[in-house]
């Protein structure tokens, strides 16, 4: 696994953030998730690790589209409002249970890079790193 520095994963079921953060883990023992349980709390570790722009900023997001107070899609609309730049080089994918081809629909024209079907595998992280986070070539 290209060594992210930090993963952001926002669901509100403890055990699937559970789950993911162990999975995670085991890919790259180094890796630091965070975890929020709504999409509000979602951009607040945001802002706090974004601004200003700083390594400390989540690479991956992984976002659950049915939350309490604040969904994924809200999250992804208030998300749009952030700078450009504290948002570079944050890669979101929807991580969810929905299958609905309504809900997927709904993620055009939104700062969305993909969707997965939970539940997470190391083989879905893998072609998302692969897809979005290639090797670094040397000097």
């Amino acid at each position: 696994m290209p060594a992210l520095p930090l993963i952001l994963l926002i669901d509100d079921d403890y055990t699937v953030n559970f789950l993911n953060t162990k999975l995670l883990r085991y890919l790259d023992p180094d890796v630091q998730v965070l975890t929020a349980l709504n999409g509000r709390e979602g951009l607040d570790l945001l802002r706090t690790h974004c601004h200003p722009p700083a390594p400390s900023r989540p690479a991956l997001v992984l976002l659950d589209i049915n939350m309490p107070l604040m969904d994924g899609f809200e999250f992804l609309q208030a998300y749009q409002q952030v700078p450009e730049t504290e948002r570079q080089g944050v890669v979101i994918f929807m991580l969810t249970s929905s299958v609905s081809p309504r809900d997927q629909s709904r993620l055009q024209g939104l700062p969305v890079d993909g969707f997965l079907s939970k539940p997470l595998t190391e083989e879905k992280v893998a072609q998302v790193l692969a897809d979005h986070f290639p090797p670094q070539k040397g000097p």
